[in-house]
């Protein structure tokens, strides 16, 4: 991966075509399209699974979910029909003797609830589904799908896959003695390890050793130290060849009392890169080994992305990886150290898997399980609110939140709130009732960021909060549930719920107010910790500034001091640091933070310390009990596609889209994004400050409101002249419809 040449398969034949004179017989052969019928649908999905059959559905009244193809460009569903039934010969025939849904004129494709009599049990179905186009022609019905429900209950319920493995084949062996061998897998993996050996007689023991850090070229560091992985496993072996696959025993550590357990038809795992062999003295070649990696299913075709930065590629790739090998329990958790799922870690692991590959059921269970096992810090319950909404925009599908409405009323920690509006755990108002309803047994916490206390036992120095001063009214903490009201205002609407909705508006607008009253300092347009210091920390102005707290004529004050300070957080809270910037139009220094040198970065992840899935702090000095394998490290798993290359929803299920790519100094970057309307390419070339040409491949069914930098005051669209609006440093042109366009802007 040393070199990436940039063969934009998108941007350049569109760009030939347009420049070559193309565009008369294009439109000839689009004219001649427009008699036959559009391609059928595709890529069906039962409760948000593709592959339903082999798992069970509970829902009385499942949601269905399709991409809709055409041939066309600025191409929209106006109807469709859905027929569904016990026997797949019957939708052999277009039958559904179930269910037929009749000719339904709707732009819907994502969650279309069921509306048949009551379905049962433990019994298999079969839909399928045809569309109209714009021009009102009809599409052949779509492959049949097939679920199984299991017991349906009365309450939502969100299916899922099980796990499944990956053989990896060594990517080194080495012969380290007569009877030693040392083997290197190429990346870590949550797995057990596959061998094929030859007894000499019953009872002979080869000693298994696998470990996740290196010690020099040949070995596994056998005290890595902190929560990094070593431990040898003996195995018995018979008279004969025989192939054994290694049971890795329980531990403490993944059997606690919080820690999420590996179903049993999985078996325990551990991760680890690296497989030592001692006394193994027969035959022995790759063919023979195998490490057996477990994880939620994974396309890993789903998503691409790549640049004129290898160092960007490199990361990428990093954080890519790091979204299937810790997807190993079936739940989002904190890696390997604790195994317990965590609000904020699954936040980062939810956006991140949206944009790796278009899978939804794991982000969704996940933030259900966290709803009713929540943690303790104060911002970690108020993160629940995001990641509902965020499950909402990508999928389209309400059930969730309509199912736990009242979850996340309580998630909001308004029951906190004082006379002005601000929350705080510390003024007496967390009593039981208070922790009932978040579903919580014990003390909650401002947290801020992680860990607290001085960096690596350095006196002095203090932890990832730079240096925050702790107040009973804390800004953080505050400029998140602000964005709670916000969302919970939206959320309300999405039910039904005027009134509701209202209210969480209103109190939004009134905690804005204070909130910018009492914590922004104006005279040095920046914010402080909380009520009661005159501190002022990255984390209390990159919040505000990233949740839209920040008045229009500080902006620019509270921007200076963010990049003033650098990445003087986790890894974690890196997601913030960068969210704001992009937001604010910042994008050259957020690649800049992404992509720089030294040890507060994942540059150092990769090159120096040479990890194949994310850690949990920037470096062991920074928390010397980390583990190698920690998701809420990589950020820019969905920081690239969504503020790079700028992709996101505007609408619910994708149904508008924003392309704002910030790509800072890059020549060229292509993407491939996958979303439940369908992939979204976007291909882009620049001469920084220039000239900027995009092209962008939008599936049928949805819009896009483009973005390209204010180079000049026109963009051209295809090649021609279009009525284009500012925003900032920025123009857009709104409603870009399906198909293929270039988009490009000179100075």
């Amino acid at each position: 991966m040393s070199t990436r040449a940039p063969l934009l398969s998108v941007l350049v034949p569109l760009i030939a075509a347009l420049e070559s004179g193309l565009a008369g017989a294009q439109q000839r052969e689009s004219a001649t399209m427009q008699s036959s019928a559009p391609p059928a649908p595709s890529a069906l999905m039962c409760d948000l699974l593709a592959k339903p059959a082999g798992s069970l559905i509970r829902s009385p009244r499942p949601r269905f979910s399709w991409v809709v193809n055409s041939r066309e460009k600025d191409d929209v569903q106006t109807a469709y029909q859905i027929v569904l039934s016990a026997r797949s010969a019957d939708l052999d025939e277009d039958r559904g003797t179930l269910w037929d849904s009749g000719r339904v004129a709707s732009s819907k494709s994502t969650a279309v609830e069921y509306q048949g009599p009551p379905l049962k049990s433990r019994t298999t179905y079969f839909w399928k589904v045809r569309t109209w186009d714009r021009q009102g022609h009809s599409s052949a019905y779509s492959a049949a799908q097939e679920f199984r429900t299991g017991t349906l209950a009365e309450r939502h319920v969100t299916p899922r896959y099980r796990l499944v493995t990956t053989e990896v084949a060594p990517a080194r062996m080495v012969r380290v003695g007569a009877d030693k061998w040392f083997i290197d897998f190429g990346k870590a993996a949550f797995a057990t390890v596959r061998l094929t050996l030859t007894g000499a007689s019953d009872g002979q023991t080869v000693k298994v050793h696998l470990g996740e850090v290196p010690a020099g070229k040949n070995a596994i560091n056998r005290t890595p130290g902190g929560s990094r992985r070593y431990r040898m496993v003996p195995l018995r072996l018979g008279q004969g060849t025989h192939t054994y696959t290694v049971a890795i025993p329980p531990d403490r550590r993944n059997t606690g009392p919080q820690a999420i357990k590996m179903p049993q038809y999985a078996g325990e795992v551990m991760p680890f890169r690296y497989c030592e062999l001692e006394g193994c003295e027969g035959k022995l070649d790759a063919s023979m080994v195998r490490q057996i990696a477990v994880h939620y299913p994974f396309d890993d075709d789903a998503a691409r992305f790549e640049c004129s930065s290898k160092v960007l590629n490199d990361i990428w790739d990093l954080c890519k990886y790091t979204m299937k090998a810790t997807s190993f329990c079936g739940v989002y958790v904190d890696g390997d150290r604790e195994r317990i799922p965590y609000e904020a870690d699954a936040y980062i692991n939810q956006l991140g898997h949206y944009c790796t590959d278009r899978e939804f059921t794991l982000a969704r269970h996940t933030h259900e399980y966290l709803i009713t096992h929540p943690t303790w810090p104060t911002e970690w319950i108020l993160y629940s609110v995001l990641i509902a909404w965020a499950d909402y925009m990508h999928t389209g599908c309400d059930a969730s939140l309509a199912n736990y409405y009242t979850d996340l009323q309580a998630k909001t920690l308004c029951a906190l709130a004082g006379e002005d509006g601000l929350i705080s755990t510390r003024t007496g108002l967390v009593d039981g009732k208070v922790l009932a309803s978040i579903h919580f047994k014990g003390k909650l916490k401002d947290i801020v960021d992680w860990p607290h206390g001085s960096l690596g036992g350095v006196k002095g120095q203090y932890g990832e909060t730079d240096g925050y001063e702790f107040t009973d009214v804390n800004t953080v903490v505050n400029a998140f549930h602000y964005r709670t009201l916000v969302i919970m205002s939206r959320v309300a609407e999405v039910l039904g719920k005027a009134g509701d909705a209202r209210r969480y508006a209103d109190r939004a607008e009134r905690v804005k107010q204070v909130f910018n009253a009492k914590l922004l300092d104006k005279t040095r347009g920046v914010y402080v910790d909380g009520v009661g210091t005159s501190h002022s920390s990255l984390h209390a102005n990159m919040f505000p500034l990233a949740f839209g707290l920040v008045p229009a004529q500080h902006v620019g004050s509270v921007v200076e001091f963010i990049k003033s300070r650098g990445m003087v957080c986790s890894v974690g809270a890196a997601q913030w640091i960068l969210e704001p910037l992009y937001r604010a139009g910042e994008g050259r220094h957020a690649m800049k933070l992404m992509t720089a040198p030294g040890d507060r970065s994942w540059p150092h992840m990769v090159y120096d310390v040479g990890t194949t899935i994310t850690l949990e702090a920037w470096d062991d000095k920074y928390k010397p009990n980390q583990d190698w394998n920690h998701p809420w490290g990589a950020a820019p798993a969905n920081i690239i596609p969504r503020r790079v290359m700028g992709v996101e929803p505007l609408q619910p299920g994708f149904a508008k889209m924003r392309i704002k790519p910030q790509p800072g100094d890059l020549e060229w970057a292509k993407l491939k994004l996958p979303t439940i309307k369908g992939p979204v390419f976007v291909e882009l070339l620049q001469k920084p400050g220039a000239s900027f040409k995009v092209a962008v491949t939008i599936p049928a069914n949805t819009t896009a409101r483009v973005y390209l930098p204010r180079l000049s005051d026109v963009i051209e669209l295809d090649g021609k002249p279009t009525k284009a609006q500012a925003e900032g440093d920025f123009l857009f042109v709104d409603g870009v419809g399906s198909g293929g366009h270039v988009l490009e802007v000179r100075k």
